[in-house]
């Protein structure tokens, strides 16, 4: 074989490999394997703004990895821009965590907001970003308020 046909042949094989090879997906294209579960809106009874009754409302991630992973400065955003960032936290593979509104112990199932209002909306749309320690969005879940009070997400 010629050198010019060696050489278009070499050329022609590693242009089919670019084509097939599999590109690596970055962080911010990358399915997150923690995500937003549930959000429980409309906390039970007459909203009171009592500690029981903020903590009624909460916002709940899951773990579907098969590691614990870092939550470490993630956040939690409203469509208000209410702002909810974890400290130094890691939820365990295949576990649940919930962010209550009100204010509380943080335990590793159970992490609070502070707040001494409520964030997520009753009525009307509202929606929730979970946002990595870099600012992308991992995960969202949108709702407009129903009787059910609560959304799958």
């Amino acid at each position: 074989m010629h050198t010019l046909g060696r050489a278009l042949l070499v050329a022609l094989l590693l242009g089919a490999a670019a084509v097939t090879l599999p590109a690596t997906a970055t962080p911010a294209n990358a399915a997150s394997c923690v995500q937003i579960y549930r959000i429980y809106y409309n906390s039970p009874g007459t909203d009171t703004r009592t500690n029981t009754s903020l903590n009624g409302e909460w916002i709940q991630l899951k773990n579907n990895c098969s590691t614990r992973k870092s939550l470490t400065s993630w956040k939690i955003v409203d469509a208000a821009n209410h702002i909810y960032k974890f400290g130094t936290y890691s939820l365990a593979a295949g576990s649940y965590v919930k962010v209550h509104t009100g204010k509380g112990t943080n335990t590793a199932t159970n992490r609070y907001w502070g707040s001494g209002a409520y964030i997520w909306n009753n009525t009307g749309a509202e929606k929730a970003s979970l946002k990595n320690s870099l600012g992308t969005v991992m995960d969202t879940c949108s709702y407009t308020g129903t009787s059910l009070g609560y959304k799958y997400c």
